[in-house]
């Protein structure tokens, strides 16, 4: 079987997504979260975000197993044009190139969507998403320390960023 993106997520993907969130947020590699995410929680953001901010999802024999999505980076208008990004991956799926095949859709339909940069943070011990990343043609610009607490202790990420479109010509 083959690895597909689709290039929109739809409110009917929120209990996929949900599922997978959750794996990531109960695996404490990839996020500050604690609480796992209900496919309500999903379909809401999903449905306030898509007009704008584009969410994707891989498939893998007609089961959702991965996805990418890009949220506000802040609320001023100076900013509209970057998004903060994240990518989940289902345990079962993870090192497939799953993760690879998400944010590879999900850069396309941010530069489609008008975006000139694309963020995140990542624990700079998660390996995997920093090579990800960096295959990806990501540069990591800094550090920030003592970044917030996850389970009661300080973690620090690594701030990684990509231009896109004409921001990178």
């Amino acid at each position: 079987m083959t690895l597909s993106a689709r290039p929109a997520a739809v409110p009917g993907d929120a209990a996929a997504i949900a599922r997978i969130y959750s794996q990531g947020i109960a695996d404490r590699v990839a996020t500050f979260e604690t609480e796992p995410r209900s496919a309500a929680d999903v379909r809401s953001l999903l449905e306030a975000r898509l007009a704008t901010h584009p969410a994707v999802v891989v498939e893998l024999g007609g089961e959702v197993v991965a996805f990418a999505w890009v949220g506000p980076y802040s609320d001023r208008p100076c900013y509209a044009g970057i998004g903060e990004f994240s990518v989940y991956v289902a345990r079962e799926c993870r090192g497939t190139g799953a993760g690879g095949v998400a944010l590879g859709a999900l850069l396309d339909a941010c530069e489609r969507a008008g975006f000139w940069k694309v963020v995140s943070k990542v624990f700079p011990e998660n390996a995997a998403s920093r090579r990800l990343c960096a295959r990806h043609g990501f540069t990591e610009i800094g550090l920030h320390r003592r970044h917030a607490r996850l389970d009661g202790e300080w973690r620090d990420v690594v701030i990684v960023e990509r231009l896109l479109g004409e921001a990178a010509r």
